[in-house]
């Protein structure tokens, strides 16, 4: 708080002008649109109240406000706001950030070692402030790969739910083994979807034509279940 006084015995006070706090909000507020605003992204930024009681000597500069160039988006954050001239001021400005990006979403539950295909997700507007462990927002990041964990439907598509490279592809040539009383017998087999390691999907057999079910083993390996 800063104030500049008239000199002693004068018969008038003269008040220094004081800075609009207005100012101060609308200075953080552009300084995070700036900073985050990305193409295909919809931000919205609410300057929290400052004190009515602060009272600011009128900056005769441009006002600054600091971003950190690494600071992580967040929902809830505070930025300095600075007047940079010689005796000027610092005043931290609490805000609130809404960034909408459009990410993928499953369209039903998905089990682990599935891999993703357009079926089976959706592109749906959310906050990724609130989205702490991450978001994909195209299937190029997630080709070839399969689900590490289960998700429900209305899921977002997260990194860390991305196990490694799919074992088997829709279309791979595959080994069918079959086991039944110790007894073990192998044949060629088209993959009819595609799977990490445990995951179910069909395979066709390439001699007899007959889709089975099997379980995804090893790469290029299924076992048909019973």
């Amino acid at each position: 708080m800063l104030w500049l006084g008239a000199p002693c015995g004068s018969t008038v006070a003269a008040a220094t002008a004081t800075q609009s706090l207005d100012s101060v909000r609308a200075t953080a507020e552009q300084a995070v649109r700036e900073r985050y605003a990305m193409p295909g992204s919809r931000i919205e930024v609410t300057p929290g109240a400052l004190d009515l009681r602060l009272q600011l000597t009128e900056c005769q500069q441009p006002l600054r406000a600091v971003v950190a160039g690494n600071a992580p988006v967040a929902s809830r954050m505070t930025v300095p706001v600075q007047c940079p001239q010689d005796g000027g001021w610092t005043v931290r400005v609490p805000l609130q950030l809404q960034l909408f990006r459009t990410v993928l979403v499953a369209n039903r539950p998905l089990l682990r070692g599935d891999g993703v295909s357009a079926a089976d997700v959706h592109g749906e507007e959310r906050d990724i402030t609130r989205l702490g462990y991450g978001y994909i927002e195209n299937l190029d990041q997630v080709a070839g790969r399969s689900l590490a964990r289960a998700l429900a439907r209305g899921s977002v598509l997260s990194p860390g739910a991305l196990g490694g490279r799919r074992m088997v592809r829709a279309g791979d040539h595959v080994q069918m083994v079959a086991r039944l009383d110790g007894i073990e017998v192998r044949a060629d087999g088209v993959a009819l979807g595609s799977g990490d390691n445990g995951a179910r999907l069909r395979v066709r057999n390439e001699n007899s034509g007959k889709v089975v079910d099997a379980m995804v083993s090893a790469p290029g390996v299924v076992v048909a279940l019973p």
